[in-house]
């Protein structure tokens, strides 16, 4: 059956067509299953796996395959593309963290972790205190830098091999939330020659937009709370591969650490993910609009907007990159905002004046050209906008089909690389005019004070 993936998402996971049967498939809210005995039991415990699972995980599975003309045999899912992918069913989880954990997990005590500089910040903290732990050696690199990357690579896996440690690199792209564009092919083929394992989280792109299996990843993991699931009201997480013996390993991880998500999830889930490609085409439209109207804005100099990130602009450093390597620009961008300048003439008068009585500069000197009091940091300026906001919501997370707004420095654990007056946009369904007002209205509100009427 050859699909597009617009009705692939639609259509794949549900039961065979007949008199009386249920369009959607039904929910299994069980922890456990009767056996015969003496008889293998298929299902035994709910902790194991689920019937009410199995749909998304194929669904997700061959989403990351490749949609078109897919067969299974023997739990293999192939693709008849040019390029063909055999995978495996993907594996939810909890949690996109406990996800990820158990693909960093795979490394072995004393491995090396070769990952982005920026990078979703959860899994930064937890590569971080493995390290910190003593085990595992971490390696951050600029993702982007195809050069920085391939001479790390070849640096830790020769040193890796001598000491008969295992080697894995873990790759974002596009980055959270700097939008760095990595070169998947480059990357990942000069991984695999040096026998490196190889993972990507691959939640900003989505599979509609990204397919790393296909350029050589071992792993694929998904925040599916984020655009898989779509509406902001679950928590989960999915891994995906084509080789057994690490699908083995990760269902093992799943099972021995509990890992494993609701029954009401995976339904609420494989729901939202029947509208992906709808949603995704809408928040992507309305992001390559909102990018192009805030970069023009960037050039007012009485707007407190200093740049904007976005693949899909031609300023952005690896905008080719992404033309080529990705279906998509996506659904994210962000905006730089300035500090306050201060006012010539206010400096002027204040550049002579001494500062309040004790504050004494070199040699007991007064300290003059004090900061004006009320000029604001970049922090702050962000956060004046986020507060003008009133259709956009300032809240963490992303993908959701509400628009979502985030100064990310506001978490002490991202690092100081990233801009502190940087705001996250996570862009909804919402009609691109409604939000461009608003974000206009707030720019304008924080840079003078008085909202647009």
């Amino acid at each position: 059956m050859n699909q597009h993936e617009r009705t692939f998402v639609v259509n794949a996971g549900r039961g065979p067509h007949g008199p009386n049967q249920p369009v959607n498939m039904p929910v299994d809210f069980t922890s456990t299953y009767s056996y015969r005995p003496g008889v293998h039991a298929a299902q035994d415990y709910a902790r194991e796996g689920m019937p009410s699972w199995e749909p998304l995980e194929e669904l997700l599975a061959q989403l990351e395959a490749g949609t078109r003309t897919t067969s299974q045999s023997q739990g293999l899912v192939t693709t008849a593309e040019e390029h063909p992918v055999q995978v495996l069913p993907g594996l939810l989880f909890s949690s996109g963290m406990a996800a990820i954990s158990a693909v960093v997990q795979l490394l072995p005590l004393g491995g090396h972790l070769i990952m982005p500089r920026h990078s979703y910040m959860g899994f930064s903290a937890l590569a971080q205190q493995m390290a910190d732990q003593g085990l595992l050696t971490l390696h951050r690199v600029d993702i982007a830098d195809t050069e920085q990357v391939t001479s790390t690579l070849h640096d830790v896996s020769t040193l890796a091999s001598a000491q008969d440690d295992m080697v894995m690199l873990w790759v974002e792209s596009p980055t959270n939330p700097m939008l760095e564009i990595a070169d998947l092919p480059a990357v990942l083929t000069a991984a695999k020659k040096r026998g490196v394992l190889t993972a990507v989280d691959n939640t900003f792109a989505t599979p509609l937009r990204q397919r790393p299996l296909k350029h050589g990843a071992d792993v694929v993991v998904h925040s599916v709370t984020k655009f898989l699931s779509g509406h902001s009201d679950l928590i989960m997480g999915v891994a995906i591969t084509g080789d057994p013996e690490i699908h083995a390993r990760l269902h093992q991880h799943r099972t021995l650490h509990g890992a494993i998500p609701g029954p009401m999830e995976v339904f609420l889930a494989l729901r939202g993910v029947r509208t992906l490609a709808v949603r995704l085409d809408a928040s992507e439209s309305s992001a390559g609009e909102l990018a192009r109207r805030l970069d023009e804005l960037s050039q007012d100099a009485g707007l407190p907007l200093r740049k904007v990130n976005y693949p899909g602009l031609a300023a952005h450093p690896q905008h080719q990159r992404a033309a080529e390597q990705l279906g998509g620009f996506g659904a994210i961008l962000t905006m730089e905002l300035d500090a306050d300048q201060p006012d010539p003439a206010e400096e002027a008068r204040t550049a002579d004046q001494p500062g309040p009585a004790g504050d004494l500069g070199p040699a007991g000197a007064p300290e003059t050209g004090r900061r004006i009091s009320n000029q604001r940091s970049e922090a702050e300026v962000a956060d004046a906008v986020l507060s003008a906001l009133t259709l956009w919501t300032p809240a963490t997370s992303l993908g959701g089909v509400e628009s979502l707004a985030e100064r990310r420095r506001r978490h002490p654990g991202e690092p100081s690389s990233v801009p502190d007056g940087l705001i996250r946009l996570s862009v909804g369904i919402e009609d691109v005019e409604d939000l461009f007002a608003d974000l206009l209205n707030a720019l304008r509100t924080a840079a003078t004070g008085e909202p647009i009427r």
